[in-house]
This record gives structure tokens, C-alpha cells and sequence, in this order.
């Protein structure tokens, strides 16, 4: 059925009171990240301010997530970090990005079972355009994808669209 009859038995089809509007915004709030995250762009934490403006620009992304030698989440830069790094006298080659990233506590992150409607009001709340996705490992949180607002736009057209359902 489309949603809009129920049946039960000795009873017969009725009327489930849903209009399409309901049953999309119900469908769309049990989409899950995993089903549309990218691939996250990462540097390492001894990489150069220099060396992740480069990045960042050849990967065509607007943030940047910092990790160590075991893909463990250790910081993320934005575009503003990059900016506000570069700006003065400091040399971009030698200036280490663990110096300008934002760190934990402050990285707000989800994973692949969140759904994309929790994932999203984050973005917004906290004026964010990207969260990592990340997974528990035996050193920390592991880095496994990105969520971003693209992310989600593109669930919203592909919904749309009818490819979803």
C-alpha cells in the first residue's frame, strides 16, 4: 500500500489518516548517515598550514580533518583556520596545522547509524558545514567519513527525485 489504507483482519482497508507530506518527512527521518557520506579528506598532524591549504584546494572540500598515524580524529580545520593561520608574517611551511585546529572537545562528530535529520540540525546549530564520521577503535575515534550539507542536499534531491522509496 502507498501509506494511506492500513487493513486488518475482519475489519477490512481504512483509512490511516497520513497525508504523502507525513509519510515523506517520516521516511526522510529514518535515512541514515551511512547511506550518504563521503570519503573524508584527512592530513596528518605534523603536516604543514601550507600543505593543507593545498589540500584543501585540490580536494575541492571546505574543511579538513586532522588525524595521527592510526587514523585516530585528532582535530579539524576549516577554511577560517587556513585563512586566519595565513594571515601575517608566520611561515606556512613550517607552521604545523595541530597549532590552528580545532580540537576535542570542541569537534562535533556523528556516526553511521545517526540519522540524516539529527546529523543536520547540528550543522546548523553549530554553524558547521562538515562532521566526521567516525567509529570507536581500540586507540580512539576512528575516521571512516564525512557528513556535509551537500551530503544532505543531495538526500533531499534524491528523495525528490523517487530514488529513495
Amino acid at each position: 500500500m502507498t501509506g494511506f489504507l492500513e487493513a486488518r483482519p475482519r475489519v477490512g482497508y481504512y483509512y490511516t489518516g497520513r497525508t504523502s507530506g507525513a509519510q515523506i518527512i517520516e521516511k526522510i527521518k529514518k535515512l541514515t548517515v551511512k547511506d550518504f557520506q563521503a570519503i573524508p579528506v584527512v592530513v596528518d598532524r605534523s603536516s604543514s598550514v601550507y600543505d593543507a591549504i593545498v589540500t584543501m584546494f585540490l580536494e575541492d572540500v571546505g574543511t579538513l580533518f586532522v588525524v595521527d598515524q592510526n587514523s585516530v580524529l585528532t582535530g579539524v580545520l576549516s577554511r577560517k583556520d587556513l585563512l586566519r593561520a595565513s594571515i601575517g608574517n608566520k611561515d606556512l611551511h613550517t607552521l604545523p596545522v595541530d597549532i590552528i585546529m580545532t580540537r576535542m572537545p570542541n569537534i562535533t562528530i556523528c556516526y553511521k547509524d545517526d540519522t540524516i535529520h539529527s546529523v543536520a540540525k547540528s550543522l546548523i546549530e553549530k554553524q558547521i558545514d562538515a562532521v566526521p564520521v567516525v567509529r570507536e577503535s581500540e586507540h580512539g575515534l576512528e575516521v571512516i567519513g564525512r557528513f556535509t550539507k551537500t551530503n544532505f542536499t543531495r538526500a533531499i534531491v534524491d528523495i525528490m527525485n523517487n530514488d529513495m522509496f
